[in-house]
């Protein structure tokens, strides 16, 4: 959208809708910002962005110091399919609150929020390397339909356009409707997954070193089937970006 014909339609709709907080109701906001106030983002606990020592493998977070590079606990109990996977920020509960609505309850206006803390993250990491392609995680059609969007696919969408690495929205099919991973351990969500993602062999994953892109990393058993699927249609290396990472 041009962006004079943008500011118009802003213009219109702050005329109607006073742009405030989504999330405390009170302070002056910008769309840019995602309708969170710097006064919401920065309370103790709301957000913390994740910094070393951290697992090599799944990011997970640990706090003290640690000399070397290390591999936690819940990735020797898994076989994970990816090189590496890493997140933004924590997963406090200010941040899955804003990914919760934007997901289950169309909180479209929290995207540029979620984008920019992705984006201070993971573009200075894809800045340093060679990526051939961004991959958001899909969500199976019956699902797409009821929730009319897929938010791994916009957030993937927003950090390419931030940092000019090619976006696939149709890299990756997911073929199995499968029970959600909120309540299963470690194992059972791996078993969940297992074969519920399929990439077509094309020309472009051969040889490729792709980043799959979700909105939250737990076990990592959802983004590493989506790397198992991409390495068996040809890719070299699979990297993982998420919004936020669970303890």
């Amino acid at each position: 959208m041009p962006s004079r014909v943008r500011t118009v339609i802003e213009t219109g709709l702050g005329l109607v809708y006073p742009a405030v907080c989504e999330l405390c109701g009170e302070r002056p906001v910008t769309v840019e910002e995602g309708y969170v106030c710097p006064a919401c983002w920065s309370r103790p606990g709301a957000l913390r962005f994740i910094r070393p020592p951290y697992c090599g493998r799944c990011g997970l977070p640990y706090e003290g110091e640690i000399t070397g590079e290390f591999t936690c606990g819940n990735c020797r109990g898994l076989d994970l399919a990816f090189v590496s996977a890493r997140a933004a920020v924590v997963a406090s509960d200010f941040v899955l609150e804003v990914i919760h609505r934007y997901k289950y309850a169309r909180a479209l206006w929290f995207e540029p929020f979620l984008v920019d803390l992705l984006h201070r993250a993971a573009g200075p990491w894809l800045a340093e390397r060679r990526v051939d392609f961004l991959v958001p995680v899909p969500l199976h059609p019956v699902k797409r339909r009821e929730r009319e969007f897929n938010q791994s696919e916009r957030l993937a969408a927003g950090l390419g356009r931030r940092t000019g690495v090619p976006f696939l929205a149709r890299g990756l099919r997911r073929v199995r409707a499968t029970p959600s991973q909120t309540l299963l351990n470690r194992t059972d969500r791996a078993k969940n997954v297992a074969h519920a993602f399929v990439a077509e062999p094309r020309p472009e994953w051969r040889a490729a070193t792709c980043v799959v892109v979700d909105d939250v990393l737990t076990t990592g058993a959802t983004t590493s089937a989506c790397a198992r699927a991409l390495r068996r249609a040809g890719a070299a290396a699979v990297h993982v970006w998420t919004v936020a990472r669970g303890l």
